[in-house]
């Protein structure tokens, strides 16, 4: 479905995207991805590659995945804030033969360059020039405004967006392409198909649920206003201006608009937004409760994931009637929750929740066909969340199987710290865990058993931890041990370490 051109032929005046002064409309939107996927075929990209596009949120990067698709190409959001060896694995384990990127990451660039050799050409989108880089600019002057022959029938939606990994390195969640009838379905129950939505994209677009957002808010010919950095403030003026009507935002993101003082607030009009989505993270009920009296009754929530897409949605009407919850299973999408044996559990008591297998989830992770078996149960699939069920169909989340943190609505793996921190010379073992935060719901907590004889303090293994990592993953706390808690087959018990941090929580998420 080639979206872009049918909106086009439409209404080829009408803006479209948005960003900071500049605007684009339908045609001009069109006449680009259609440059773009003509210079890129010239360049020799075929269908089912992969192309990363490592860039803050702009014009150019909602331009680069829609010339990419045009061809039936995959593009692979890179995540901003991964040092240069993490970046290097991407490009590597992607199979990535094109990388567009932006100024800001021309340093990162330039370390991991000579190790790429799968990519066969680097795209810079910003100011800067350089002798080993082709230009947007100038293969936007190359290509024809034609719309090529593939578009139509290109993969909607395909994409690969890499979780961190439980083994110790990041997968690749691939999604060859989105079945457009399911996602209506989700935008109906969100109250946002609507084409005179105009959508305020104020996360970054490496993850899932803000691209997916712009994407399908485009889809059904509603307008994106793109902010290339969040802040709070600039975000109530980009709403006043352009009367945005929705938006998603991380729970985090949410908590910095309501945390600002009330005469900040007091200045800008909001009365345009009629939906504002939250999910990425539990989000606190005071912050639901204030942005439902400065907004108004416009808060949705949902349960999803990158591999599983949408799973449950709780609407306005039942934000504070049902705290906790995320609400009822979203259209087209059947869930269960599964004792250890396979077994359905009853009304009110946790299990395992999995979702049947549909057109809407990934097909799978790229090049690690175990990983993908351990999440399949037949034909129902899990991320490995534990959930009950109430006596109304309300779905809440209350803990999870595997160990992965959610800090600010990134999902963070302890598995991929730990692999760093054992390199430490002075560490015999070590265990990360979330311990409970009250502005980014976990922070990443390692707990640290020395080598014996070793001298070692927490300042040491955090500053390890930063040079070898993204600094969203470095933890932000460290306990010493002398020893840690084992069964009687030597295996850590993890859950002792980190149980007495939650004592008085509702939930271990």
């Amino acid at each position: 479905m080639d979206f872009i051109a049918i909106h086009a032929a439409s209404k080829p005046d009408a803006v479209c995207l948005i960003e900071g002064e500049r605007a684009w409309t339908w045609a001009e939107f069109l006449e680009r991805r259609n440059r773009l996927a003509h210079s890129l075929a010239g360049l020799g990209l075929s269908a089912g590659e992969k192309v990363v596009v490592y860039a803050h949120n702009s014009l150019e990067a909602l331009l680069a995945p829609a010339g990419a698709r045009a061809l039936g190409a995959v593009p692979v959001p890179m995540n901003h804030r991964l040092v240069a060896e993490e970046v290097a694995y991407i490009l590597d384990h992607s199979d990535g033969v094109i990388v567009f990127a932006d100024d800001s990451f021309i340093p990162v660039v330039e370390q991991v360059r000579p190790g790429a050799l799968k990519v066969r050409h680097w795209i810079l989108m910003g100011e800067a020039r350089r002798p080993w880089a082709l230009h947007l600019d100038d293969l936007m002057g190359r290509g024809s405004p034609d719309t090529p022959a593939a578009a139509a029938s290109a993969a909607f939606g395909g994409s690969m967006i890499y979780t961190g990994g439980t083994t110790g390195k990041p997968k690749g969640a691939l999604r060859g392409a989105v079945n457009p009838a399911i996602m209506l379905g989700f935008m109906q129950a969100l109250d946002l198909a609507d084409p005179s939505h105009v959508h305020l994209v104020a996360g970054p677009m490496y993850h899932s649920a803000p691209g997916g957002f712009a994407l399908f808010t485009h889809m059904l010919g509603g307008a994106v206003v793109v902010m290339p950095k969040f802040d709070p403030e600039q975000a109530l003026w980009t709403i006043e201006r352009h009367r945005c009507t929705s938006t998603f935002m991380a729970p985090t993101l949410i908590k910095r608009i309501v945390d600002l003082p009330e005469q900040v607030r007091r200045r800008y009009d909001v009365s345009s937004m009629r939906v504002l989505v939250v999910a990425a993270a539990p989000c606190p009920m005071r912050v639901k409760e204030e942005a439902m009296r400065y907004f108004g009754p416009v808060l949705y929530e949902f349960y999803g994931s990158t591999e599983l897409s949408i799973n449950t949605i709780l609407r306005p009407e039942d934000v504070l009637r049902k705290p906790g919850s995320c609400g009822r299973v979203a259209p087209g999408v059947e869930l269960a929750l599964l004792d250890d044996e396979g077994c359905p559990v009853p009304t009110g008591q946790p299990g395992e929740l999995h979702v049947r297998r549909y057109a809407g989830m990934f097909d799978g992770y790229y090049k690690d066909a175990e990983a993908t078996r351990e999440t399949e149960r037949g034909e129902w699939v899990s991320v490995g969340d534990v959930a009950y069920v109430d006596a109304e169909g309300f779905v809440y989340i209350c803990d999870r199987k595997r160990d992965m943190i959610i800090s600010g609505g990134v999902n963070i793996y302890p598995a991929e710290i730990e692999d760093v921190l054992h390199r430490h010379p002075a560490i015999e073992d070590v265990a990360v865990f979330g311990v409970p935060d009250e502005e980014w719901g976990e922070r990443v907590h390692a707990a640290v058993q020395p080598r014996p004889g070793a001298t070692l303090d927490a300042t040491e293994v955090i500053a390890f931890a930063r040079a070898h990592m993204a600094d969203y993953k470095v933890p932000r706390e460290v306990s010493l041990h002398p020893d840690f808690p084992r069964d009687a087959a030597g295996k850590l018990i993890k859950r002792e370490l980190r149980d007495p941090y939650w004592a008085g929580h509702a939930s271990r998420i």
